[in-house]
């Protein structure tokens, strides 16, 4: 991912490996140490102690739609380096909230068995996922062919470089439960607030409708639970509600998200 030697791969392809070496396409052989993983994502960080490593192309404001033709590239029973084509069926969120498939790039390009963590690039070469096998097998006893998922690089790149500062990914958390509001309006309803959470702590109600989060409106739950993921623990947040008819600002102090 870097001429330094940061490298991303699928978790699930490390966690328990006693030794890893990383082959480069000339030959090069480098031992790899595990920096840092996490598991929403499935994402682990290696790193190689060497410099002026070849990278692959990469576009920090890259957006991918659906009907973008991809190339999912791995090593599939141990065969070498293989590559699989297809295209973009939908495309996910970016965000550091709870992760799900939903939220990953589907694909129809083949994954297989050694695909996992490998790059998948547009027509260009321009990365714009990882490759990964564990949310390809979601349900193992359906004989399911051309859904497959990988993590868009935005969020990839997200979880990388926190794990490249902090050794793990820090998540904000809010502790509710909600319910996207309907009538014509903006915002979420407030569902349920997990005891001894920060909405708790700052009173935050059921029945609240969160309309704005500091200087940003809300348009959804899953917009809301990005920006409280991505800030900082400790950090205090307004939050605008709609309280028996009367808006109020709360002051809501993020924590640290459980580890799961």
């Amino acid at each position: 991912m870097d001429s330094d030697g940061y490298l991303l791969t699928n978790y699930h392809v490390v966690q328990n490996a006693t030794l890893i070496n990383v082959l480069l396409q000339n030959g090069q052989v480098f031992h790899a140490e595990v920096i840092g993983y996490d598991l929403y994502t499935d994402l682990a960080v290696l790193k190689v102690d060497a410099s002026n490593l070849p990278v692959i192309p990469q576009n920090i404001n890259q957006q991918s739609l659906a009907g973008d033709v991809v190339l999912a590239i791995g090593n599939p029973l141990n065969l070498g380096q293989t590559i699989t084509q297809g295209i973009i069926s939908a495309t996910g969120r970016s965000g550091l909230s709870n992760t799900s498939y939903l939220q990953f790039l589907q694909i129809d390009a083949a994954i297989n068995q050694g695909n996992s963590g490998g790059a998948l690039v547009n027509s260009n070469g321009v990365l714009v996922g990882i490759n990964s096998l564990k949310f390809s097998q979601l349900n193992p006893n359906q004989d399911i062919q051309g859904i497959s998922f990988a993590v868009p690089y935005e969020l990839a790149y997200k979880v990388m470089q926190k794990i490249i500062k902090h050794g793990r990914v820090i998540r904000g958390w809010l502790g509710i439960v909600s319910r996207n509001y309907n009538q014509n309006a903006k915002g979420f309803t407030i569902a349920a607030v997990d005891p001894n959470s920060p909405a708790f702590t700052a009173g935050l109600k059921v029945g609240d409708i969160v309309y704005q989060i500091a200087d940003t409106p809300i348009e959804s739950t899953t917009q809301a639970l990005d920006i409280v993921a991505e800030t900082n623990p400790g950090t205090e947040l307004i939050f605008k509600v709609y309280r028996n008819k009367k808006s109020i600002d709360i002051n809501v102090t993020i924590l640290e998200k459980r580890p799961i």
